[in-house]
């Protein structure tokens, strides 16, 4: 049976919801979500023995797509990769040396890819109405994570060549219990954010 994708997501729930003024609110959006993903993506902690860090990114991404929609959620993240390629430091790792394309094509940018593609599978969870769950918030989470991941192992196998074990003990492995703590978060979060709003979406 196939998901009806019209629920309303939590950005819909407050604020202008048609004309001029739900544009201006939607570039507001936009760009808060930009700057709230460049500072987290700063928020990092080394992982030994990986080139890649654990980063708070990931959860601004999760958060993002599953609060903003499919369409809001991939035109920040776009936003966010443009910026980045442009040359400026937004993204985890990047310096005034190593930034831009240099950078995205590096050792996260398998994630970067995953970021997208996370971003566009909980947008549409929440137009499912997945957002208001915290079990179906998990559920989509995990899939979202793994969305990250799967990009992310893969092109650390290509970019070093030291084979797929290799990539899933520096890429994966070292940041599980991490990703749990923050999925969690996110799970609750969500869900608990509509329990103040109220039933917006009748």
């Amino acid at each position: 049976m196939a998901l009806a994708l019209n629920d309303k997501v939590l950005t819909e729930a407050f604020g202008p919801t048609e004309g001029t003024a739900l544009r201006v609110k939607q570039v507001l959006m936009v760009v808060l979500g930009i700057v709230a993903l460049s500072i987290l993506a700063k928020v990092k902690i080394s992982v030994p023995g990986s080139p890649v860090y654990l980063s708070m990114g990931t959860f601004a991404v999760l958060t993002i797509g599953a609060a903003y929609g499919p369409r809001l959620g991939l035109t920040t993240i776009l936003g966010y990769m443009i910026i980045g390629m442009l040359g400026f430091d937004v993204f985890q790792s990047s310096t005034a040396e190593l930034n831009g394309w240099t950078y995205m094509t590096g050792s996260t940018g398998g994630y970067l890819v995953g970021y997208v593609l996370a971003t566009l599978a909980l947008g549409f969870a929440a137009r499912a109405g997945w957002d208001r769950s915290i079990l179906l918030m998990a559920v989509a989470l995990l899939v979202a994570n793994a969305l990250i991941y799967l990009p992310g192992v893969a092109w650390l196998t290509v970019l070093y060549g030291n084979g797929l074990t290799w990539a899933v003990e520096v890429g994966l492995t070292p940041f599980l219990i991490g990703d749990a703590l923050k999925l969690g978060l996110a799970a609750l979060l969500v869900p608990g954010l509509w329990k103040l709003i109220g039933d917006a979406r009748k």
